[in-house]
Parts: C-alpha cells; sequence; structure tokens
C-alpha cells in the first residue's frame, strides 16, 4: 500500500503568512504531509517553477439566480463552476435568494436541486432576505443558521429587494442570537430612484448614466448608515463591492473604532472605470453594474484598501448575462432607459487572474497578501473550517499558478456562460495551469479533466458566535 494518493513535488508553497519550497502528500482528499523528498505514491506531480496556492474561495457569485421577468442569467451551476475551477478556483458561495412571501426552506431546495450533482468543485449558499416576516425571523432564521447556512444578505436598494431600517435591524438581531454573519449591498434606493426619474426626465438614457445615477454618495452613505445600524445591534457585517475611498474609509473608521466590520472590492473597481461605458451606445451596458465602475482615483482607493487590510475579501460578484439577447443585456425596453438593463458582469474566472497580474505581478501586494485575499480570509471569514490554506489536515482543495505565463483575457478562451467578458484584452501575467479539489484534478493543462458530480454542498460553521448559537457545523 502506497503511503500517499498523489505527490506534488519541487513546489513553491504560499499561504497567507509564508512562502516556502516543499512537497505536499495528498491521502483520502485531504493533505497528510508537507516536506521534503516525499515519496511513494500513486501518482507524483511534479510542480517545477510553479506556486503550490490554495484553490480560491469566491464568496460573492450569482448563479442560476431569478432576476426579472424574461430575464435569465448566463450561467447556471455547471457553467460556471467550471468556469470558476479554470480561473483557480475550488470553492463558490452563490446566493440563495428568497422571494416575496416565500419561505426561505422551499428557496434552498429549489437552489439544491439546481446544484445538485452539477458543480465542478465545493459550494455553499449565502441567504438573501427579502422578506423577513414573524416567521422568518422567529422560526426559518434560527433553525438554517443552525444548520450551517450562517451567512445572511440584506439589499438597501432595488426594488423587491430593498429593506427598511427597521427590517434590517431585525435582521441583525437575529444574526446577532445565532452567530450569523450579514453582508449589506450598501446603495440608497431613494437617492437612486430620485436620479433615475431626474436622469430620464432630462433624456439622458443611455448605459453610461447607469453610472450618473448611482454616484460615489449613494454609496457612502448607506455604507456609514450600515455600519451604524450593526454597531447598534453589536454584530459583525461583510460591506459587499466597495468601489470608492469614501466608502472604503467609512469601513476603516469603523474598524478602529473596534467594530468587526469586514470590507470586500472586486476586479471592476480595479481596473474598470466608468468611461468604459461611454460613447459606446448599447454596448455600454456590458458594464453596467452597481456599484458601477468609478474613476482613477477609486481605483487607487481600492488598491489602498487592499494593500492595508481595510478590504480583506476579494471576490468577483460574477453575474453574468449574455449581452446579445433580449434575456440578457438587452431586453425590448432595455434601449428606452439604462434602468432596465440587467445589473452584473461575469467574473468569476477571472478573478484570480487579474488580481495576481495586477497585484502580485505588478508589486502592488506580495504573494501571501494574494493567498489572503483570494482565499484564506474567505474560509476563516465564513466557517469553512478545512479550506482556505495548505496545511496537514485541511481539504487538498489547491491551484497549481505559473507566475511567468504571460496571457490575454479574451471571450474565445474563457468557459462561463456570458457572451463577452468586460475585460477583453487585458494582458495578464501569472495564470493557474492546473485546479485539484480534495486531491482529484478538475482542471489541468487548458483542459477539464474531472466529473462535474464531484462538487459537493459544504455546509458552516457560525463564524462569530452568538449568544444563541449553537451550530456545529464543519
Amino acid at each position: 500500500m502506497t503511503a500517499f494518493d498523489t505527490v506534488i513535488r519541487h513546489g513553491t508553497i504560499a499561504t497567507a503568512s509564508e512562502t516556502y519550497k516543499a512537497d505536499v502528500g495528498i491521502w483520502n482528499g485531504r493533505i497528510v504531509a508537507i516536506g521534503e523528498a516525499l515519496t511513494d505514491a500513486n501518482e507524483t506531480v511534479d510542480a517545477t517553477g510553479l506556486l503550490v496556492l490554495p484553490g480560491g474561495i469566491d464568496s460573492h457569485v450569482h448563479i442560476a439566480q431569478p432576476s426579472g421577468p424574461g430575464i435569465v442569467m448566463a450561467d447556471d451551476f455547471e457553467s460556471a463552476t467550471r468556469a470558476a475551477a479554470f480561473g483557480g478556483n475550488t470553492f463558490v458561495m452563490p446566493y440563495c435568494l428568497q422571494a416575496k412571501g416565500q419561505p426561505i426552506r422551499e428557496a434552498l431546495k429549489n437552489y439544491h436541486t439546481l446544484a445538485d450533482q452539477n458543480c465542478h468543485i465545493d459550494h455553499s449558499f449565502h441567504l438573501i432576505i427579502a422578506d423577513p416576516s414573524e416567521a422568518v425571523l422567529g422560526q426559518e432564521l434560527p433553525a438554517l443558521i443552525a444548520d450551517g447556512y450562517t451567512s445572511l444578505k440584506v439589499f438597501m436598494t432595488y426594488e423587491d429587494l430593498a429593506l427598511s431600517d427597521l427590517q434590517i435591524l431585525q435582521v441583525l438581531a437575529v444574526a446577532r442570537e445565532s452567530g450569523a454573519l450579514v453582508q449589506v449591498h450598501a446603495e440608497n434606493y431613494d437617492a437612486i430612484r430620485f436620479l433615475v426619474d431626474k436622469l430620464e426626465h432630462d433624456g439622458n438614457v443611455g448605459p453610461y448614466f447607469h453610472a450618473k445615477s448611482r454616484p460615489i454618495v449613494v454609496e457612502r452613505e448607506a455604507t456609514h448608515r450600515a455600519i451604524s445600524l450593526a454597531e447598534l445591534v453589536d454584530v459583525s457585517m461583510v460591506v459587499v463591492h466597495v468601489s470608492n475611498r469614501e466608502s472604503m474609509e467609512e469601513i476603516r473608521r469603523a474598524q478602529q473604532r473596534g467594530l468587526t466590520i469586514h470590507g470586500e472590492t472586486c476586479p471592476q473597481y480595479l481596473v474598470l472605470t466608468e468611461e468604459d461605458l461611454k460613447d459606446l451606445g448599447m454596448e455600454g451596458a456590458k458594464y453596467v453594474c452597481s456599484p458601477p465602475p468609478r474613476d482613477l482615483a477609486s481605483q487607487q482607493a481600492c488598491w489602498e484598501g487592499l494593500q492595508q487590510g481595510v478590504f480583506s475579501l476579494f471576490s468577483s460578484d460574477h453575474c453574468p448575462f449574455r449581452y446579445d439577447d433580449v434575456q440578457g443585456k438587452q431586453p425590448p425596453n432595455a434601449r428606452t432607459s439604462f434602468r432596465w438593463i440587467p445589473n452584473g458582469i461575469p467574473g468569476v474566472e477571472t478573478r484570480l487572474p487579474i488580481l495576481f497580474s495586477e497585484g502580485v505581478s505588478k508589486g502592488r501586494i506580495t504573494l501571501n497578501q494574494f493567498v489572503a485575499l483570494t482565499s484564506t480570509n474567505h474560509a476563516k471569514t465564513y466557517g469553512l473550517t478545512r479550506k482556505g490554506s495548505i496545511a496537514i489536515g485541511n481539504d487538498a482543495d489547491i491551484a497549481l499558478w505559473d507566475p511567468k505565463r504571460q496571457a490575454t483575457l479574451t471571450q474565445a478562451n474563457l468557459h462561463h456562460g456570458a457572451d463577452y467578458t468586460p475585460y477583453e484584452g487585458l494582458e495578464i501575467t501569472g495564470w493557474p495551469v492546473a485546479t485539484m479539489l480534495r486531491g482529484k484534478f478538475v482542471t489541468r493543462d487548458g483542459k477539464l479533466v474531472g466529473g462535474k458530480v464531484e462538487g459537493r454542498y459544504v455546509s458552516r460553521a457560525a463564524p462569530f458566535p452568538g449568544k444563541g448559537a449553537t451550530s456545529t457545523a464543519a
């Protein structure tokens, strides 16, 4: 009997805190040895010249999510997780959207049905709370949190999703008692409605004006208000997809006051600006997302947030729609106003290469910061106890990276269900050449080699146990 199923030899391991050369021994899906000259394996993988990194964890993706009448997301679970794996990821966290009046367990059953035996990599669900009824707050949520659904999301914008301050406080109170973590999409809905009406009245209806309807102040105000509500209840919170300095500084001030407020930013806020929407006609719809990309000064602020630890999470906010499709970015009424263009852009496959290239290769962040921002911090923040690091006992979720490989991002070479990438033509240095899930290759040398049923749903521990938390999920 051999000592290992697989040994990865001669690679350079990087964790969130250190970088060193060593071999990795894998047995029964787990990392069981890290050392020198490991042998006696069924398979030996030569990682000479490669980085051995924990598989990426993208904790902010939208997959097969209802998006309004006649609108269909471009990715199902098979295509989204395939694209994620090619991008060096081994875990994604999509959202389970509760419709108005719908029991959350019913929504979860639907999502599990869509995901079961259709995922190339592992996954878990955040719960979007759109209807915090008495039954949801008093019965469903505490029970679901105890079952391992330990992260919730609330919206401060969008019709049928925006909650009042009172409703947000009620959700936060349940999270405080049950040990859940709450994400918030921070934009002021009433301010956006006011601006949209004014822009339309003045005839400014093209995709470019989507960005003008959501200026920085709209996000900054909502970020301040969300943090204030979290402080009132004394609960942890993640402010997702932060796009600018003003909102980042709100988070920094909260952290300096000792509040457990986490910040997240995304690739679009590092390499895109609102000018990408300008003078493109309907082509600008390809870049419509909320919050919108800002300007070069905001890009620099987001880099500072990553470098200085204000942002501990880097996610894609993958929300894919096909551009040339009436069920995607161009529904029949999209040309009458930007308000009808579905919000969201694809990015699950390009998240890690963009941050590696723009961050590590260009010297903005260290390799260890890259690992923390894209994997380790996600595992710690969301209660994934055996993910996120190359360590003995952890799942052997590993990405092999060629730090010198150069590539050009182009739609023709990507694997998502959308028909475009907003990052078309971006030059990349550093690329994931293989991805392993629990010790088995999912992608290798540009090919899909794993079966789609390999990915599993993972229940999670309560990341911040509250006064009444009882979850012991792993």
